[in-house]
């Protein structure tokens, strides 16, 4: 990649990504995945659209040229899953979806030979994974976080589940979206190319409503039926995933069911539990002294590494160990899925 290039091509672009309140910071490695995604032509014209859903005619005078050659752009923006197209009320309107979630997911929830994924997903690797700028202004800046976890249904008791909330149930967001589709799991996909994933379901990314819709449309992901994607649901509490979420009450876009070996918002809990990077349930989980035996399925499930075994402090048992949670990580405890009920969570 040239200096000249990285100036004239996606400056403009990557201005444009900041006005998002996650951001992408500037890198030589953004500048790269950039590069595969855009061409240089794309990358200017997008540096022009609006942060609000706008319509053809609206880009089209921004850009200066006809209504049909807009159209056509913006078509094929949307097909390459750059924009998301969305149609309400007998309206086409579009939107550039920030890098997260949005476009860089997209990049990976389907098996796709117009762009090196193999490659990209290396690029991906370092700009999220070891490069820390991004992932830390994605996750930890802010006053509102990127997501949020949904609470881990199976483990209600009757009791508890009349305290929560229909936003905070997965199977709520399930049934009453207008659109519900599955794709491959963009954290698992990347970590596939690089020889690192895990043996967790791929195609288990949900996307909901608008997103959903868009995606469907241009083949990027299979619509589903509610039925079949509260099965889906059933594999990811089965598989001990995180069900993790866009944090709104109402539309959400997506629910991605995440292990702690590839998801980026796993990783940056481990990295930043001091930051609180990502919103937890409302619910923690507590151990039962009573029931626990100490045999430690809890500490070895927990996907952001948050427990340990300490000393159950019994003084005729002094070997005797207890899962106990850290002061840095209390706040991201929710994730141990409450079904481990062998080490006495509830």
């Amino acid at each position: 990649m040239t200096h000249h290039l990285i100036k004239t091509g996606f400056a403009a672009l990557v201005d444009r990504l900041n006005r998002f309140p996650q951001g992408a910071p500037p890198a030589d490695t953004l500048y790269k995945i950039l590069n595969i995604l855009f061409t240089p032509k794309d990358a200017a014209l997008v540096a022009l659209l609006p942060i609000k859903p706008f319509s053809a005619s609206h880009a089209a005078r921004i850009w200066k040229m006809k209504l049909s050659s807009a159209q056509k752009t913006l078509d094929d923006l949307a097909g390459r899953t750059i924009l998301l197209d969305i149609e309400e009320d007998g309206e086409q309107t579009y939107v550039l979806p920030p890098p997260m979630a949005g476009f860089f997911e997209f990049s990976l929830m389907r098996i796709r030979s117009d762009i090196d994924q193999k490659m990209l997903s290396e690029l991906f690797h370092q700009y999220l994974n070891v490069e820390e700028d991004f992932i830390k202004v994605l996750f930890t800046e802010g006053e509102t976080h990127l997501g949020r976890v949904f609470i881990h249904e199976p483990s209600l008791t009757e009791e508890f589940s009349l305290a929560v909330f229909d936003y905070e149930r997965a199977t709520e967001v399930i049934k009453t979206a207008s659109f519900r589709a599955i794709g491959i799991c963009y954290c698992r996909h990347k970590m596939q190319h690089l020889g690192r994933d895990c043996a967790a379901r791929k195609e288990i990314c949900m996307t909901f409503n608008v997103a959903a819709g868009s995606l469907i449309k241009h083949g990027h992901a299979r619509q589903v039926s509610a039925e079949e994607c509260l099965d889906l649901l059933q594999v990811a509490y089965d598989q001990k995933l995180v069900q993790f979420g866009s944090n709104v009450r109402e539309k959400v876009n997506f629910i991605c069911n995440c292990c702690g070996c590839c998801c980026e918002a796993m990783i940056a809990a481990r990295r930043f539990g001091l930051l609180h990077p990502v919103h937890t349930t409302n619910f923690l989980p507590q151990i039962q002294e009573g029931s626990c035996t100490g045999c430690g399925q809890c500490v070895n499930i927990c996907p952001v590494a948050a427990l340990s075994l300490v000393s159950a402090n019994n003084p005729r048992s002094p070997k005797a160990k207890k899962p106990g949670c850290t002061e840095k990580y209390a706040s991201v405890a929710a994730f141990v899925p409450a079904s481990v009920r062998k080490s006495g969570l509830p």
